[in-house]
């Protein structure tokens, strides 16, 4: 059982992903509260390296989002 007797293994996986969305806006509003790990920042040096050689691109927030829901549908 989760906080306030919310049950998620009986939410459709449609509703756990706007659950976690709105749960991550939440969150993200306190962002400098959150202190990110060392290996974080190594992630994104690597991705930033690897986007200035070319292998990778940019999507923007909303055009990912749209791809990521249709992963799980």
């Amino acid at each position: 059982m989760t906080p306030k007797g919310i049950e998620i293994g009986h939410l459709s996986r449609e509703e756990k992903l706007r659950v976690m969305e709105a749960l991550w806006e939440d969150l993200s509003r306190d962002a400098e509260q959150v202190e990110s790990p060392d290996w974080h920042r190594e992630v994104l040096d690597e991705a930033d390296r690897r986007l200035e050689a070319g292998q990778e691109s940019v999507v923007d927030w909303p055009e990912a989002k749209k791809e990521l829901r249709k992963r799980f549908e």
